[in-house]
This record gives structure tokens, C-alpha cells and sequence, in this order.
């Protein structure tokens, strides 16, 4: 039996409230992702930015301005990381939900630690063995925190360079 645990992918995009809705839309995009978690100040996982509030707002004079708290789901739908994945792709259906968080306590801050999206879903359903599987759940190779930083300050100095 497989278990939330086993696909779910550790580490979490999110953004500010304060996020414009175009920028959104670029990450979700550029990183293929199906959402963006919203934080509050605090770190606090305050709710959702998925493609399909996306697009309820694509049109709309005002989509400039528009930011993450502005469109987002104002629920995060979360998963225990120990619960059998098929009542985990039923809960996410009937919560209508691409994607659903794990979440994280720490020092009263609860804040997304991991995901699982469909797409985790169909990737179990079609492998043809564990090896096309490997960078999903606990047991996946991460990079550090420091081989993170170095990654996200190369692709800054780049972006920035390209302007």
C-alpha cells in the first residue's frame, strides 16, 4: 500500500498576500507547479493560488493590481503524510483540489512542509518501476539548504543581468 508519504514532494512554492496575480501566473508556469501556497506575515499557510483561480480572474480590467489574497482560495486543503493514497486522491476530489499540503508545527507557526498534486498521482499510476519515482516522497535526494541558496542567487544574478 502506498501512502501520501511515499509520493509527496518536500518544500513548498508559496507567496506573500501581497503578490501580484501576474507574477503568480509566471511561477506557476515557468516552475510547473499546480499552485502556490499563500502565507500570511506570521509564515502561517493562509490559503491557495492554483491555475484555476488563475483564470476565474483572467479578463478583468483590474488584473494588474490584483494580488494573492485578493483571488486566492482562502483554504489550504491538507493531507496527513501517513494517510493511503487512494483516500487521499478521493479527498482531494471531493474537495475539488489539485493539490493538497502537508503541513508543518513549529513554535505555533503552521506552514506547508510538502505537497501532492495529481500529477503525483498519475506519475505512480504510469510508472513502470520505482527508479521513474525516485525524486518523490521522504526518501528523496534534496539538495541543501546551501546548494538551494547558491541555485536561487545564480537564477537572480541571471534574471537580473537579462533585464
Amino acid at each position: 500500500m502506498k501512502f501520501v508519504r511515499d509520493l509527496m514532494s518536500v518544500g513548498v512554492p508559496t507567496c506573500k498576500t501581497t503578490t501580484p496575480v501576474v507574477d503568480i501566473a509566471r511561477f506557476l508556469l515557468e516552475h510547473n507547479v499546480e499552485g502556490m501556497c499563500v502565507l500570511d506575515e506570521e509564515g502561517h499557510g493562509v490559503g491557495l493560488v492554483s491555475a484555476e483561480e488563475l483564470v476565474a480572474v483572467y479578463g478583468k480590467e483590474n488584473l494588474p493590481e490584483l494580488t494573492a489574497e485578493d483571488i486566492m482560495r482562502e483554504d489550504m486543503p491538507t493531507l496527513q503524510a501517513e494517510m493511503p493514497l487512494e483516500l487521499a486522491a478521493q479527498f482531494m476530489r471531493d474537495q475539488h483540489t489539485r493539490i493538497a499540503y502537508m503541513t508543518h508545527n513549529s513554535a505555533g507557526i503552521i506552514y506547508p512542509a510538502a505537497f501532492i498534486t495529481y500529477k503525483h498521482i498519475l506519475r505512480h499510476m504510469s510508472a513502470r518501476d520505482a527508479n521513474e519515482l525516485k525524486d518523490l516522497g521522504l526518501e528523496a535526494a534534496r539538495k541543501s539548504p546551501l546548494e538551494q541558496f547558491i541555485e536561487r542567487r545564480d537564477e537572480a544574478r541571471r534574471k537580473s543581468i537579462n533585464k
